[in-house]
Formats: structure tokens, sequence, C-alpha cells
């Protein structure tokens, strides 16, 4: 075969190569995209709520406590934007072993007596008996059936030992689960979270603050519920609000209430 002749073989051949690795490399990679716009979440920001908003949720709450002061439920279930409402309501119920929020029996009454799927918590005292921090709780909150399942909320853990949190956590949760019926709920933000709690109370549902991106937060275990900001607005609420979404759909949600024991 002539030289030249074998070397513009050779180049046709490199070129063909070329090409073909560039055309799966191509492929493969809109094929990726299209699987991440699928699973995008995407952020809209609405005026009225003065927040951005994950839209490719579909359930979207509040919570609430003492700082909300006097809320006018009817004007918080009534609002609504581009098929957006506020679909529950995290309630402060009580704090350490003796404290009680203030507006908690009006918040958890009108909240119901609106129609808002409620859910009551307590703000968890690393210095004080979890067992005795159970019984304030319960002495405050009666769950009814399509009730949300009772909230520990678990972010503050002062000068105390990491083993005495997790102790004095668990017996708030045993306690409360034995007298309710229902696993209850924890509520801690990623950083603590991980640095408390993670595999020690892992089969607990989890509500889970996380304000740094966009699309969901930066946890690897499941979660139940993403607080995604602390100033949003809601009709009804002078201050502002924290807001959340529930990580499933409306049949996923009814499954976690509270049952009617029937």
């Amino acid at each position: 075969m002539h030289p030249r002749r074998k070397r513009k073989t050779n180049n046709n051949l490199r070129t063909a190569l070329v090409i073909l690795v560039l055309s799966i490399g191509l492929a493969v990679a809109y094929v990726g995209y299209l699987w991440l716009e699928s699973r995008e979440v995407k952020m809209v920001r609405y005026s009225a709520f003065g927040i951005p908003m994950p839209v490719s949720y579909s359930i979207h709450g509040i919570d609430v406590s003492r700082y909300q002061q006097r809320i006018s439920w009817e004007a918080v279930k009534e609002m609504e934007v581009s098929g957006i409402r506020i679909g529950f309501a995290f309630i402060k119920a009580t704090e350490g072993a003796r404290s009680v929020d203030p507006f908690f029996k009006r918040n958890w009454r009108k909240s119901r007596e609106a129609g808002v799927v409620r859910g009551a918590y307590h703000f968890f005292s690393p210095t004080k008996s979890g067992r005795l921090q159970a019984q304030n709780f319960i002495a405050q909150v009666d769950l009814q059936p399509g009730d949300l399942p009772p909230v520990l909320d678990v972010e503050q853990a002062g000068r105390v030992k990491t083993a005495t949190i997790r102790k004095e956590v668990k017996a708030w949760l045993d306690v409360v689960e034995e007298y309710y019926g229902v696993k209850p709920i924890i509520y801690a933000n990623i950083s603590f979270y991980k640095r408390y709690l993670e595999g020690y109370v892992d089969d607990y549902p989890l509500w889970v603050a996380h304000y740094l991106q966009p699309d969901q937060p930066r946890i690897e275990r499941d979660w139940d519920f993403w607080q995604h900001s602390e100033t949003g607005r809601v009709n009804g609420i002078v201050s502002k609000v924290d807001f959340n979404v529930f990580n499933g759909d409306s049949v996923e949600f009814r499954e976690l209430l509270v049952a009617s024991g029937e």
C-alpha cells in the first residue's frame, strides 16, 4: 500500500473514532440532564409568601409559637397562591419541665376549628429530665384523630454531655410514645442531628431544618418534613413564620396522622 494512502486511512479512522466518542458522550450527558431535570425541585418566589417556595412538593405548612402572637387561623386556612395552601401547622406546646407556651391553648383550639391539620411540639431542655419534660407535654396536649404525631424539638446542648442528651431524649420519646400510642417526630437541624443524634434515633420520623440549599436538606437518612425557611409570610400572622414541606403525597400524609383507634 502506498504510504500516503495508509496515513490517510488511519486519519479517517481516528476521526471517526473521535466523532463516535463525542457522540456517545453527548448522548450520556443529555440523558443525565434529563434525569436531573426530572428530579429538580423548582423554587418559585411568591411575593405573598415573601420567600422562594419549593413547588415540587405538594403539601406545605408552617410552625408557630408565642412569637407569632395572636393568629387568625381562618385567614391562614383561606390563603391560596397559585395552588399553594397551608396544609398543616406545628404548634409549640411546652418547654423544659414546667414551661407552657402562653398561646398554645388558643392556637391548638383555633387551628382545628379552622380546619388546619395541627401538630404539637415540645422544646427540649438538655439540663432537665426527659421523663419530667414528657409529663409536662402530656399534661397540656390532648391529641385527637387527624392530628400530627407529637414532636420533640432538640436543638440545644449547652455543656451537657452527649451521652446524657441521648439518654434524656430517649426517655422523652419512650414516655410520649407509650402514652399516645404513636411514634413521635424528632425536629433538629442537620449539624445538631449528625453530632448528637445520628445512629441513636434513626428509626423515628425526622423533621429537619436546613436553609442552605434550595432542593432538599443535605442529609443522607430519610426525612418526613423539611423546614426550608424562617422568614415566610402568611395571611393572618403579623410576624415572619417558619415554612415547611412534607416529603410525600396526600396518601402518605394521611397515613402519618394519628388514627381514630377503631
